[in-house]
């Protein structure tokens, strides 16, 4: 992989690339039906086609890097894998997922060490959720260009709007803790693959995030407003308002 990183007049100029990794080995069980969640139809097409796609709309990033189950058959039988060749070489699928989250980013960044067209150990690693099909392609050009400014890493997220309740064993209301300076956190996420691989080893595998991760190595990740838009998808409810969504970016 030569390509590199931004060439745009207006972001910063670094001379590492950047990759997109998508972790997608996960069932979903919340979403309650028998195909995994990414594989869940939207507007005709399996929802991980949409997440990709989204992610092929910033020409920065080098190459997505899709992490499946080594025994997905959901991947073909959807009809996800035609879609997701069609999108061209700039995509490409990794069969070593692992049972969490933190357990596929790691062994797909192992896996990625080891490869002569993978990214180097100084390359930005963009960690995406397979459920987030609507990412705003302005969204995802802030949080680039903010975190190749600051150097350190950071991710998409929202401020809390809503007032957050802790609750007891019993579902009965604990106590109201303050929302002032807490924020909803989304994906991507952006690391440096060298630390982001440190950190997830220090982590372990029940870590929920790369940046929970990063914060065991010491370090402060950038917070990057993102968007509304960028749900992620848990509930089949939720497919309703994630294509209303993506229609309203077609307008």
């Amino acid at each position: 992989m030569t390509a590199r990183s931004s060439t745009r007049p207006d972001s910063p100029v670094s001379t590492a690339a950047l990759h997109a990794v998508v972790p997608a080995a996960g069932r979903g069980a919340r979403f309650g039906t028998a195909v995994a969640k990414q594989y869940a139809p939207l507007l005709g097409e399996p929802l991980i086609v949409h997440t990709v796609r989204a992610l092929l709309a910033e020409p920065r990033i080098a190459r997505v890097w899709l992490v499946l189950a080594a025994d997905d058959e959901d991947y073909a039988r959807s009809g996800a894998q035609q879609r997701i060749q069609a999108l061209g070489e700039r995509v490409a699928v990794l069969r070593c997922g692992g049972e969490t989250r933190a357990l596929s980013v790691g062994q797909a960044l192992a896996h990625l060490a080891q490869r002569e067209d993978g990214p180097a150990a100084g390359d930005w690693m963009l960690v995406h959720d397979a459920a987030r099909p609507c990412l705003p392609v302005e969204a995802l050009a802030r949080l680039i260009d903010r975190v190749l400014a600051d150097g350190e890493g950071g991710l998409l997220a929202l401020p809390v709007a809503d007032t957050l309740k802790r609750a007891d064993a019993g579902d009965r209301v604990e106590s109201t803790p303050s929302r002032e300076r807490l924020w909803a956190a989304q994906t991507p996420q952006m690391f440096r693959l060298e630390a982001l691989v440190r950190a997830l080893r220090r982590a372990g595998p029940g870590v929920t995030d790369e940046a929970q991760a990063m914060e065991t190595l010491g370090m402060r990740p950038l917070l990057v407003r993102g968007d509304p838009a960028n749900l992620k998808v848990t509930w089949p409810a939720d497919l309703a308002l994630a294509a209303l969504f993506l229609e309203s970016a077609k307008r």
